[in-house]
């Protein structure tokens, strides 16, 4: 059974930064797609990043794109999110996920999901 526990965040101030870790296990990733998205008191969920569990292209979206960094260390079953120039408006719980097949944006798409982790930037 996959699991994923994300950690890592926490109160900054902005301008800061931050990374966000998620421990997977459960099973061998190969084939699997990781993201990590986002949700904010009072909106929808949305992707922030996404990368093959075996490498290759990442994807990012506008409002963190040149921010934020997705990275994974396969011997560690570690997928990270490194968060530069932090901004108010990147508040919100943040959360790992997993799924088979092709790369998605779109949350929905995912079924492995971590439980999430506070990230709160001050102004």
């Amino acid at each position: 059974q996959v699991q994923l526990v994300e950690s890592g965040g926490g109160l900054v101030q902005a301008g800061g930064s931050l990374r966000l870790s998620c421990a997977a296990s459960g099973r061998t990733f190969s084939g699997y797609v990781m993201g990590w998205f986002r949700q904010a008191p009072g909106k929808e969920r949305e992707f922030v990043a996404v990368m093959r569990w075996s490498g290759g292209i990442t994807y990012y979206a506008d409002s963190v794109k040149g921010r934020c960094t997705i990275s994974r260390d396969n011997a560690q079953n570690m997928v990270y999110l490194q968060m530069n120039s932090l901004k108010p408006d990147d508040t919100a719980v943040y959360y790992c996920a997993a799924r088979y097949g092709a790369s998605s944006m779109f949350w929905r798409d995912y079924n492995h999901w971590g439980q999430g982790t506070q990230v709160t930037v001050s102004s």
